[in-house]
């Protein structure tokens, strides 16, 4: 396969996908739970409820598209149709008048993305070398967030020229969606993946020990990780104005994107295990410093951890899935696991706001904090053989 600045071209084409994707995500996103709190004014409990049945319900889908793609021995079609569900939901969004409105656009939206996110996985695992894995899925990463970059400025352009019209950057934000669908359908290579005329056991007893151990650990770690919206909102209390939203999430992306592809060749030499663990610790101390932050300067601060943190955990978890499981069903492995992870959103988006709304906002970051240190402490109990990285 062509490569292109030293990466094979579905990997790098894939990540130039995400990056104008994101641009078209990330334009909207941190915008909203403002809109659902102070436009529709829903309750913090909705909010969870909104993000918990968007990403636990999409899902499902992973699996299935997985499995689909497995058995048609073809990725590209999958991802296609999963990235243009997302970009033609949108209308939802902008034409909303409650945050039932709201529901159904991130359901639609996560829809999408199950239907993508498995295919994409496994055809950037099957154009790269099994020893360049985390190099591949950091170089993802860091185009994806190099993405969640321009799109908050976008939007904070937007806002600052137009009076904070909400809807108009909702709209606006279909034209880079656009632009991503159009590289797919030019430029990504199908992979010759061997069509299977069954579907793939997907039970915990047909799953390698390794994984079923992993697929535990990450749950529970999921759990701890109640919606980002919360963040947001949590920053907003702090005293972070609405229109410098954008630029906090910004600053988020930046330094997430700076230090994604380091740090994925670094995991290649140091473990992917030892990365992963780190990280858990890391994502304790952040939402220990949420619980705790008094000023709008914590909440700077913490946003830039924040970002090191998703650096250190979300590529380096993706490119680890891949070694413990089989190839002949990689996509249906990368499909189970992002289905079991983001299943637990809805518990942890429920609890996350309920916890917010009885009793405070950091009754919410110091369940997260002590559900991370759960997961590092069975990780390094059952994911550290002797001379395992």
């Amino acid at each position: 396969m062509k490569r292109v600045f030293g990466l094979p071209q579905n990997v790098f084409i894939l990540g130039l996908v995400s990056l104008f994707m994101d641009i078209s995500s990330e334009m909207i996103y941190p915008l909203i739970p403002i809109f659902l709190s102070d436009v529709l004014h829903a309750s913090k409990s909705s909010i969870g409820l909104i993000e918990g049945i968007a990403e636990s319900t999409a899902s499902i889908l992973k699996v299935f598209s997985g499995w689909l793609s497995d058995k048609i021995g073809k990725r590209k079609a999958v991802i296609f149709w999963g990235y243009g569900i997302s970009v033609f939901s949108r209308p939802i969004l902008a034409t909303a008048s409650s945050w039932i409105n709201v529901l159904i656009y991130r359901f639609t939206d996560r829809v999408g993305k199950g239907v993508r996110t498995a295919p994409r996985d496994a055809i950037i695992a099957d154009s790269i070398e099994k020893e360049s894995l985390g190099k591949a899925f950091g170089f993802h990463r860091s185009m994806d967030t190099v993405g969640a970059i321009i799109g908050p400025s976008i939007a904070f352009a937007i806002l600052a020229l137009l009076s904070g019209n909400l809807k108009l950057v909702f709209w606006l934000s279909m034209i880079p969606g656009f632009i991503a669908l159009i590289i797919i359908a030019l430029f990504v290579i199908e992979t010759k993946g061997t069509a299977i005329s069954t579907m793939p056991k997907i039970s915990i007893k047909g799953l390698d020990k390794k994984f079923k151990a992993f697929l535990v650990i990450a749950s529970i770690f999921a759990l701890s990780r109640t919606s980002d919206a919360f963040l947001v909102l949590r920053a907003q209390e702090l005293g972070i104005e609405v229109a410098a939203i954008p630029l906090l999430y910004l600053t988020f992306n930046i330094v997430s994107a700076v230090f994604s592809t380091p740090i994925g060749i670094f995991s290649d030499k140091i473990g992917k295990r030892r990365t992963i663990l780190l990280s858990y610790f890391l994502f304790s101390i952040i939402f220990i410093g949420f619980a705790l932050a008094t000023s709008s300067l914590h909440a700077w601060l913490l946003f830039i951890a924040y970002g090191l943190f998703v650096a250190m955990n979300e590529g380096v978890q993706r490119a680890y899935v891949a070694t413990v499981i089989k190839p002949e069903i990689k996509a249906t492995g990368y499909g189970i696991y992002h289905m079991v992870v983001g299943l637990c959103a809805l518990p942890s988006g429920i609890i996350g706001g309920l916890l917010w709304q009885h009793i405070g906002s950091y009754a919410l970051f110091y369940y997260g904090a002590a559900l991370s240190m759960i997961s590092a402490t069975l990780f390094a109990l059952l994911m550290f053989p002797k001379n395992a990285k």
